[in-house]
């Protein structure tokens, strides 16, 4: 039997609901962040830079680009001979056949995975979160704690404390109170979703809640161990941690990026983001066109201007065309004389001249408010936009659009268009 000191199994299937039409056709991790990058790149590259070399990548949802884009684990200098990185999509058993049905659920059922390595941990990681965090510092104060269960968690405003996992702890931060979401929460330390468990407790607590349905860390396996007595202890974080799982939070997580003073830097030597890189050409910019304060992929070709955002790679802006507050991804391109204003356009979309997103007033969004917010208008990936339309605020379009789906060429404020077979 292989011998590990501490193997990762790090969450990726879920579906990402709350980001609307950028998860239509992708697994939430494997959206594209920062102009190079996945969001699944920065668990991966936190784990190679804490020195754990055995990834369990659990995947579920529209997995295939991030099956392709993890491959062998090459980028994360994670293509080992022992351990390495390995995706894990649920599999037909003998007796049944099962999807994951909650996070506790899908790590019992690759008991097996985790058997083979005899690990004395294991970090238990979400694909969808933008931070950078040494688990090694973490498994220190796991150990000095002699602790069962040791919980990541940060202050957050008391406000938005009943969104997460709140913690209430004693002076030496072992943890005395536990509560997920609660309408009054005692405390705004919230759990980050991030734990290491000492591998006993662990594989004790999932075999004893195999039958718990939907079976959960944070409704299930916390309490259970609470219950039970263990010694769970609360490491808090005090660096940049961010859950991009809202389109306006992941909006917001990508403009920070271009801060004069970015409160995420993407360019430490000493702590480096490994991504998966094509081969591409280099970036281009005309002798006209106009860049202020923005991240351009390689292979870009600005021929415009652009201000304040973030573009991917391969994306074409054409003469005229003005980028405002906005996130375009990869292989997109931007039609001439098109404005567009405090935007997400995902993947290969193609928007046609003189065209203006993001104008008038705010409206809310007549089908889904809660996702399509903040005056956003969010763009699905392969989307069709023809020349000459307008499109207002807190909308959402996703498909190969024509004229004729639109009302006088406008889809006004609060909008939603989304053609057959793309929802």
């Amino acid at each position: 039997m292989i011998k590990k000191e501490m193997i990762a199994m790090l969450l990726a299937g879920g579906q990402g609901s709350r980001l609307g039409v950028l998860t239509s056709k992708v697994a939430k991790p494997a959206v594209a962040f920062g102009g190079k990058y996945r969001i699944i790149d920065f668990p991966l590259s936190n784990c190679i830079n804490s020195g754990i070399d055995t990834v369990g990548v659990l995947t579920q949802y529209q997995p295939l680009r991030l099956n392709t884009h993890i491959g062998i684990g090459i980028p994360w200098d994670l293509d080992r001979n022992v351990g390495g990185v390995t995706v894990l999509p649920p599999y037909e058993k003998s007796t049944n056949s099962e999807w994951y049905t909650g996070t506790a659920n899908a790590i019992y059922q690759n008991l097996d995975y985790m058997e083979q390595f005899n690990p004395e941990y294991v970090l238990i990681l979400s694909g969808d979160h933008i931070y950078k965090m040494d688990y090694k510092i973490m498994l220190d104060y796991h150990k000095a704690n002699n602790a069962d269960v040791t919980i990541a968690a940060m202050p957050v405003p008391i406000e938005e404390a009943s969104r997460f996992g709140i913690v209430v702890t004693d002076g030496d931060n072992k943890i005395t109170e536990f509560e997920e979401k609660p309408a009054n929460p005692k405390s705004n330390l919230a759990s980050m979703g991030i734990y290491i468990f000492s591998w006993k407790i662990l594989k004790d607590a999932l075999i004893k809640l195999k039958d718990q349905q939907e079976c959960d860390f944070g409704k299930h396996i916390i309490p259970y161990c609470f219950n039970s007595n263990k010694r769970i202890f609360a490491y808090e974080y005090n660096g940049y941690w961010k859950d991009v799982g809202t389109l306006s939070s992941y909006w917001e997580a990508n403009m920070e990026l271009i801060d004069i003073i970015p409160i995420f830097n993407l360019y430490e030597e000493f702590w480096k983001i490994y991504t998966s890189n094509d081969a591409i050409p280099p970036q281009y910019i005309a002798s006209d066109a106009y860049i202020e304060k923005s991240i351009i992929g390689d292979g870009t070709e600005v021929y415009g201007k652009v201000f304040n955002s973030v573009i991917g790679s391969g994306v074409v802006i054409e003469e005229g065309a003005e980028v405002h507050d906005s996130i375009i991804m990869n292989n997109t391109k931007i039609g001439k004389n098109t404005i567009i204003n405090k935007s997400i356009i995902a993947e290969d979309v193609t928007i046609g001249d003189n065209v203006e997103l993001g104008v008038g007033e705010e409206a809310e969004n007549i089908k889904l408010p809660k996702i399509y917010n903040s005056g956003l208008v969010t763009i699905g990936e392969c989307t069709v936009i023809p020349d000459n339309i307008k499109v207002g605020k807190n909308s959402a379009i996703s498909g190969v659009t024509t004229a004729s789906d639109y009302t006088d060429n406008q889809l006004a404020s609060g909008g939603f268009l989304i053609k057959a077979g793309e929802e």
